[in-house]
């Protein structure tokens, strides 16, 4: 939090341009890290196999603490053929409010034939004031297949703080052999019109998406995953895509949403993949 003090509103902030760089490759039904160059504040954790050597689970670490206006974060994700990678994050990713400068996330993701990327980041929270784009571009060979979610919190609710200024963005595509299969563009500038409408976040403070795309998923197991989402303190919507599934939540409980995504990847795992679902070992249910 020190970068954000002092700042006058014409100042550019201490920022971070933080890079990570990661190649995984498969040799004899091992996943291995064959290259990583990491530049601060972005870590990765040494890599673990909780499964067995088949999937290399990765562990990214923010180092600063959080991100402020100005900070630019770069990630380079490559899994070579047959590769299968988990990857999450130590803790949730936290937003700060903006000095009027532009925070911004660029991932881009190389999933090459038969490859599985397992992306499942921790909730971020976007504070009041945050200014804050995410750009992912997922790049699938044939027969690969990436799996993932994403959860916001806008405003520590936990405070009573709601997100009614500024301006949140997250553009997610993902093509394969230059068709797009999913294209999702998300926009939030906040007003309290925008914040209560039902269009929008209808006055919840969380949103949530988890997608599953590289295989036709069969309306039997449609069914199954929508027979999961009997949700207390939130909404929920299954769409069947050409290529895969997706999950939307809008609600209150990080703990409702994180758990609704994690039973239907359980169950698509075990569909497609033939092994359960092995939760990373920083994954801690928040109460709330």
């Amino acid at each position: 939090m020190s970068r954000l003090l002092g700042l006058k509103n014409s100042q550019k902030p201490n920022s971070w341009h933080g890079s990570l760089n990661m190649v995984y490759t498969s040799v004899g039904g091992t996943t291995t890290v064959t290259h990583q160059q990491m530049q601060a504040p972005l870590k990765v954790q040494r890599p673990f196999y909780p499964e067995g050597t088949e999937v290399c689970h990765s562990i990214i670490l923010h180092t600063a603490g959080g991100v402020v206006g100005g900070d630019k974060l770069s990630l380079n994700l490559h899994l070579q053929p047959q590769a299968h990678t988990l990857i999450t994050t130590a803790a949730a990713s936290k937003i700060y409010r903006s000095n009027g400068w532009e925070a911004r996330q660029n991932i881009q993701v190389t999933v090459d034939s038969h490859a599985c990327l397992e992306w499942f980041p921790q909730e971020t929270i976007v504070f009041n004031g945050a200014i804050y784009r995410q750009d992912l571009r997922i790049e699938l060979a044939p027969g690969a297949t990436w799996v993932g979610w994403e959860i916001t919190r806008f405003g520590r609710s936990a405070r009573g703080e709601k997100f009614l200024q500024g301006n949140w963005r997250s553009h997610t595509e993902v093509w394969q052999q230059q068709r797009p299969l999913w294209i999702d563009r998300q926009r939030l500038r906040p007003d309290a019109e925008v914040i209560n409408s039902p269009h929008a976040l209808a006055g919840k403070p969380i949103i949530g998406s988890f997608v599953w795309i590289g295989q036709s998923v069969p309306p039997d197991v449609v069914e199954k995953v929508r027979m999961l989402s009997t949700l207390d303190q939130g909404e929920a919507g299954v769409t069947r895509l050409t290529t895969g599934l997706l999950c939307r939540y809008r609600g209150d409980s990080t703990t409702e949403v994180r758990q609704w995504f994690t039973e239907i990847w359980h169950l698509l795992r075990l569909s497609f993949l033939g092994k359960p679902g092995y939760q990373s070992r920083v994954w801690q249910i928040e109460r709330n």
